[in-house]
């Protein structure tokens, strides 16, 4: 009797052992038919946000070289029915388009270096060196971000108006020279750093400022090559500050002097556009140049 128990059993331990060869490979074929799916729209959702973010440019060239009419009649198209470069001889002609890049270069680029010296030296004091209230001092500089800009401006200008500094480059720079932005990222990538390196230069006898300049700045390039990049596009593209403290046409800057093509009586779209996609020329280079730097710098920092 017992033999005829273990029989059934036996036999459904073989007949399970026969399929698993065969449902191997289907488990197999299933899951590299996941993986492709997953991949496929992986791609398909990078695609999307790529076109999602290259259309607006694509779109605000096409408009550089169409006529007003062109525009109106189908604002959709992204390329001209009839290509002009009616926008690109306006910007020329009414613009001392020289001058202008110079002064964005001046604010944007002396603006941004001086950002990385002070946003740095702090960065370094409240991440390596020890004293009373460095976490309240931090604490104080991350209050700094939720205050709008706006809400200083006037007593700012007011300051820039009694200082005589309106219409000037220091007027224009020193009051946007820090940032407590710069100060966080900085701050998080020098924590990171070994505490060994400091050691080691303190027993050969650097003091901090050699520590600073010597140590902890070469080893923090990405970080300062990811400030870079995110200060000096913004101030390559503020509006609100240069026409604020700029009234001389020789002191303003591009994205400023641009609002000379939008006015009551209409806009003018083409020139616009025109000076739009001129003044993004630089950016561009500047990214392309520190892309590397760029994407280190930022997982480096922890931001994602």
């Amino acid at each position: 009797m017992s033999t005829d128990v273990l029989k059934p059993e036996r036999a459904l331990r073989a007949g399970a052992a026969s399929r698993q060869p065969s449902q191997a490979p289907r488990g197999r074929a299933a899951l590299r038919l996941a993986a492709r799916a997953g991949t496929v729209l992986s791609w398909s959702i990078v695609a999307i946000g790529a076109l999602a973010m290259v259309v607006p440019f694509l779109w605000m060239l096409g408009v550089a070289f169409r006529t007003s009419a062109d525009l109106y009649a189908d604002p959709a198209r992204l390329l001209p029915q009839h290509w002009t470069t009616h926008g690109v001889r306006t910007v020329l002609d009414q613009l001392p388009f020289t001058r202008l890049i110079i002064n964005t270069f001046v604010f944007a680029g002396g603006t941004t270096l001086l950002l990385l010296l002070f946003d740095s030296m702090t960065a370094f004091a409240l991440a390596r060196l020890r004293f009373r209230g460095q976490n309240l001092v931090f604490v104080l500089v991350l209050a700094t971000l939720m205050v709008p800009f706006q809400v200083t401006l006037v007593p700012v200008f007011l300051t820039l108006f009694h200082l005589g500094w309106l219409n000037s480059y220091q007027g224009l720079i020193i009051p946007r020279a820090t940032s407590a932005l710069g100060i966080f990222l900085l701050r998080q990538f020098f924590l990171q750093l070994p505490r060994e390196l400091d050691d080691a230069a303190r027993v050969d006898g650097a003091g901090n400022l050699t520590l600073y300049w010597r140590i902890i700045l070469p080893n923090a390039k990405p970080a300062l090559a990811a400030l870079f990049i995110i200060q000096f596009s913004a101030l390559w593209n503020d509006f609100l500050w240069p026409l604020v403290v700029t009234s001389d046409p020789n002191m303003q800057t591009l994205p400023a002097a641009l609002t000379l093509f939008s006015s009551a009586s209409g806009v003018d779209h083409a020139a616009l556009m025109a000076g739009a996609t001129i003044s993004l020329a630089p950016l561009a280079i500047a990214f392309l140049l520190l892309q590397r730097f760029f994407v280190q710098g930022v997982a480096s920092t922890g931001i994602k």
